[in-house]
């Protein structure tokens, strides 16, 4: 099994245990910011194979997790209107609004349909030629290029019935907000999958900024310590850079169609994050060549401004200070098949992967 195995490589594991922890002499706070590295470290207990000086940090690294319930209202209101079909992503259905869900609104009648990518969206789109037909478009740099791809081929091919609400964010301006906001870290695992999209050079601002170091890693045991160690080496070095230890899957400049698609359809805008508030050109809105075809547009729907659930700490799991056991709601009354915050809902949520790997 090629690309598996050789990455859980019991005996590269256990060199790379022992190689950080002779390297490591001061500690050291590092944030994932990648929902999959979050489950993929708790799935195989690296936490507990690292010194004690070593902290993980479980960071906004999971798009359902981070759209605030303010969007979530929003998409809830769009399916109210009639003659109208909301077609989203299997996490995104189950994320609590302010008073309910999309799910919830499905049992209750409005036509809301789960899809597996934005071509069965504009499948439906074709087939309902009356109704028009809205897809909640969530994530960041990985799930952008195909909400692009949507709009373009609904312009060319005239459906006219196709509509986009954009939710879509950019990684570093979140990585940067959280060091704004004071909150400790002294390196990131980097995202593999948002990188190799946007490639590596990405985070290279933010490095020269705030003097910080970022490893693009793997999804695998011996992808994530050894991007520890690489992180470990460049501080106990004291030297801060941009290096890639998803070689097999990341480059420099990423992949460079699907970003020029991107930046043909959508432009940065401020936008806000559950638990991180309003970050500067963290968002990404349609271009108005597309307006029409942008549901936030061509809908008029109005939306106050929603908060999160007493008790819920989801805000502060999100920007690493808080832990999910911290929370007294975790795995007491919020727990996978309840869940009162969006940490808990999405399979890549911080509080997911603490509950299933407790």
């Amino acid at each position: 099994m090629k690309y598996i195995e050789e990455f859980r490589n019991r005996e590269l594991v256990n060199t790379l245990v022992k190689a950080i922890a002779n390297k490591s002499t001061k500690p050291l706070r590092i944030m994932e910011v990648c929902g999959g590295h979050t489950m993929a470290i708790r799935k195989f207990g690296i936490q507990h194979l690292l010194p004690p000086q070593i902290e993980l940090l479980s960071g906004p690294g999971c798009p359902v997790c981070v759209t605030n319930r303010t969007a979530i209202d929003r998409a809830i209101a769009l399916a109210s209107l009639p003659e109208t079909i909301i077609t989203t992503y299997g996490d995104l259905i189950r994320v609590p609004g302010s008073a309910s869900s999309l799910n919830q609104e499905k049992a209750f009648g409005k036509d809301i349909r789960i899809v597996y990518s934005t071509m069965d969206a504009l499948e439906i789109a074709r087939a309902n030629p009356g109704k028009n037909i809205i897809f909640p478009g969530i994530g960041f740099e990985t799930t952008t290029p195909s909400s692009a791809v949507a709009l373009i081929e609904a312009q060319s091919q005239k459906l006219d019935n196709f509509f986009l609400l954009s939710m879509h964010k950019i990684m570093p301006p979140a990585m940067a907000a959280l060091i704004d906001q004071g909150v400790k870290i002294d390196g990131y695992i980097g995202p593999g999958h948002v990188t190799t999209i946007a490639g590596a050079d990405m985070y290279r601002p933010l490095v020269d900024k705030y003097d910080i170091s970022v490893v693009i890693s793997g999804f695998e045991p011996v992808d994530l310590l050894q991007s520890v160690y690489m992180l470990v080496s460049m501080a106990e070095e004291g030297r801060h850079g941009v290096d890639i230890q998803y070689r097999r899957a990341v480059t420099d400049k990423g992949n460079s169609k699907a970003m020029q698609i991107v930046n043909r359809v959508f432009e940065p805008c401020d936008d806000e994050w559950r638990g991180l508030g309003l970050i500067p050109g963290s968002g990404l809105k349609i271009k108005p060549e597309f307006s029409n075809h942008d549901a936030s547009e061509h809908f008029s729907i109005n939306t106050p401004p929603a908060h999160e659930p007493a008790g819920c700490l989801c805000g502060e799991v999100l920007r690493g200070l808080k832990k999910p056991i911290d929370c007294k709601l975790f795995s007491t009354v919020c727990t996978p098949a309840n869940p009162i915050g969006a940490c808990m809902v999405s399979g890549e949520g911080a509080c997911q992967a603490y509950f299933n790997y407790r």
